[in-house]
């Protein structure tokens, strides 16, 4: 089964602006905020990210106590179109060389645990969010995470 080329990027991120890095387990020092892929065509994006920020880091956003909100998570209506790195094409169905990436935002608070998913994540680190920036490999996810503070919203 192809990937399909719609996805999310979720920046998670605290109060005081500390980002959530995780390095990749294909790409060693490729480091980034949480990303996938929709499972189905219709699925909707919320529910793509929530899913996705589970699936790779164990934080939980739903209604229930202890978890995060899902008012906490918030669609920041940035859509990036980008060429596919050529090492990951053959996910995609032949001919597909391009990706649409949907930014979110997830605001938790300190200390929150975060399991990573091993066959995705070798290690995670929280960053001041400029430094956050400067230790992504790409260009969309450094972008985003600068653009933090513009929607910050405080809980």
């Amino acid at each position: 089964m192809y990937k399909i080329p719609e996805s999310v990027l979720v920046v998670i991120y605290t109060e005081d602006l500390q980002v959530l890095l995780m390095e990749r387990a294909d790409k060693r020092d490729y480091w980034q905020s949480v990303t996938g892929s929709k499972d189905f065509p219709d699925e909707a994006l919320e529910v793509t990210a929530i899913r996705e920020v589970q699936e790779e880091t164990g934080i939980v956003v739903a209604a229930e106590d202890g978890s995060v909100p899902p008012s906490n998570l918030n669609d920041w209506g940035v859509a990036n179109v980008y060429e596919i790195y050529p090492v990951w094409r053959h996910r995609y169905a032949p001919g597909i060389t391009k990706n649409t990436e949907h930014v979110f935002g997830l605001l938790v608070p300190a200390g929150v645990p975060v399991t990573l998913a091993p066959r995705e994540h070798l290690q995670y680190k929280w960053l001041p969010y400029r430094e956050a920036a400067d230790a992504c490999f790409s260009p969309s996810n450094a972008e985003a995470i600068l653009q933090l503070p513009h929607h910050f919203k405080r809980q």
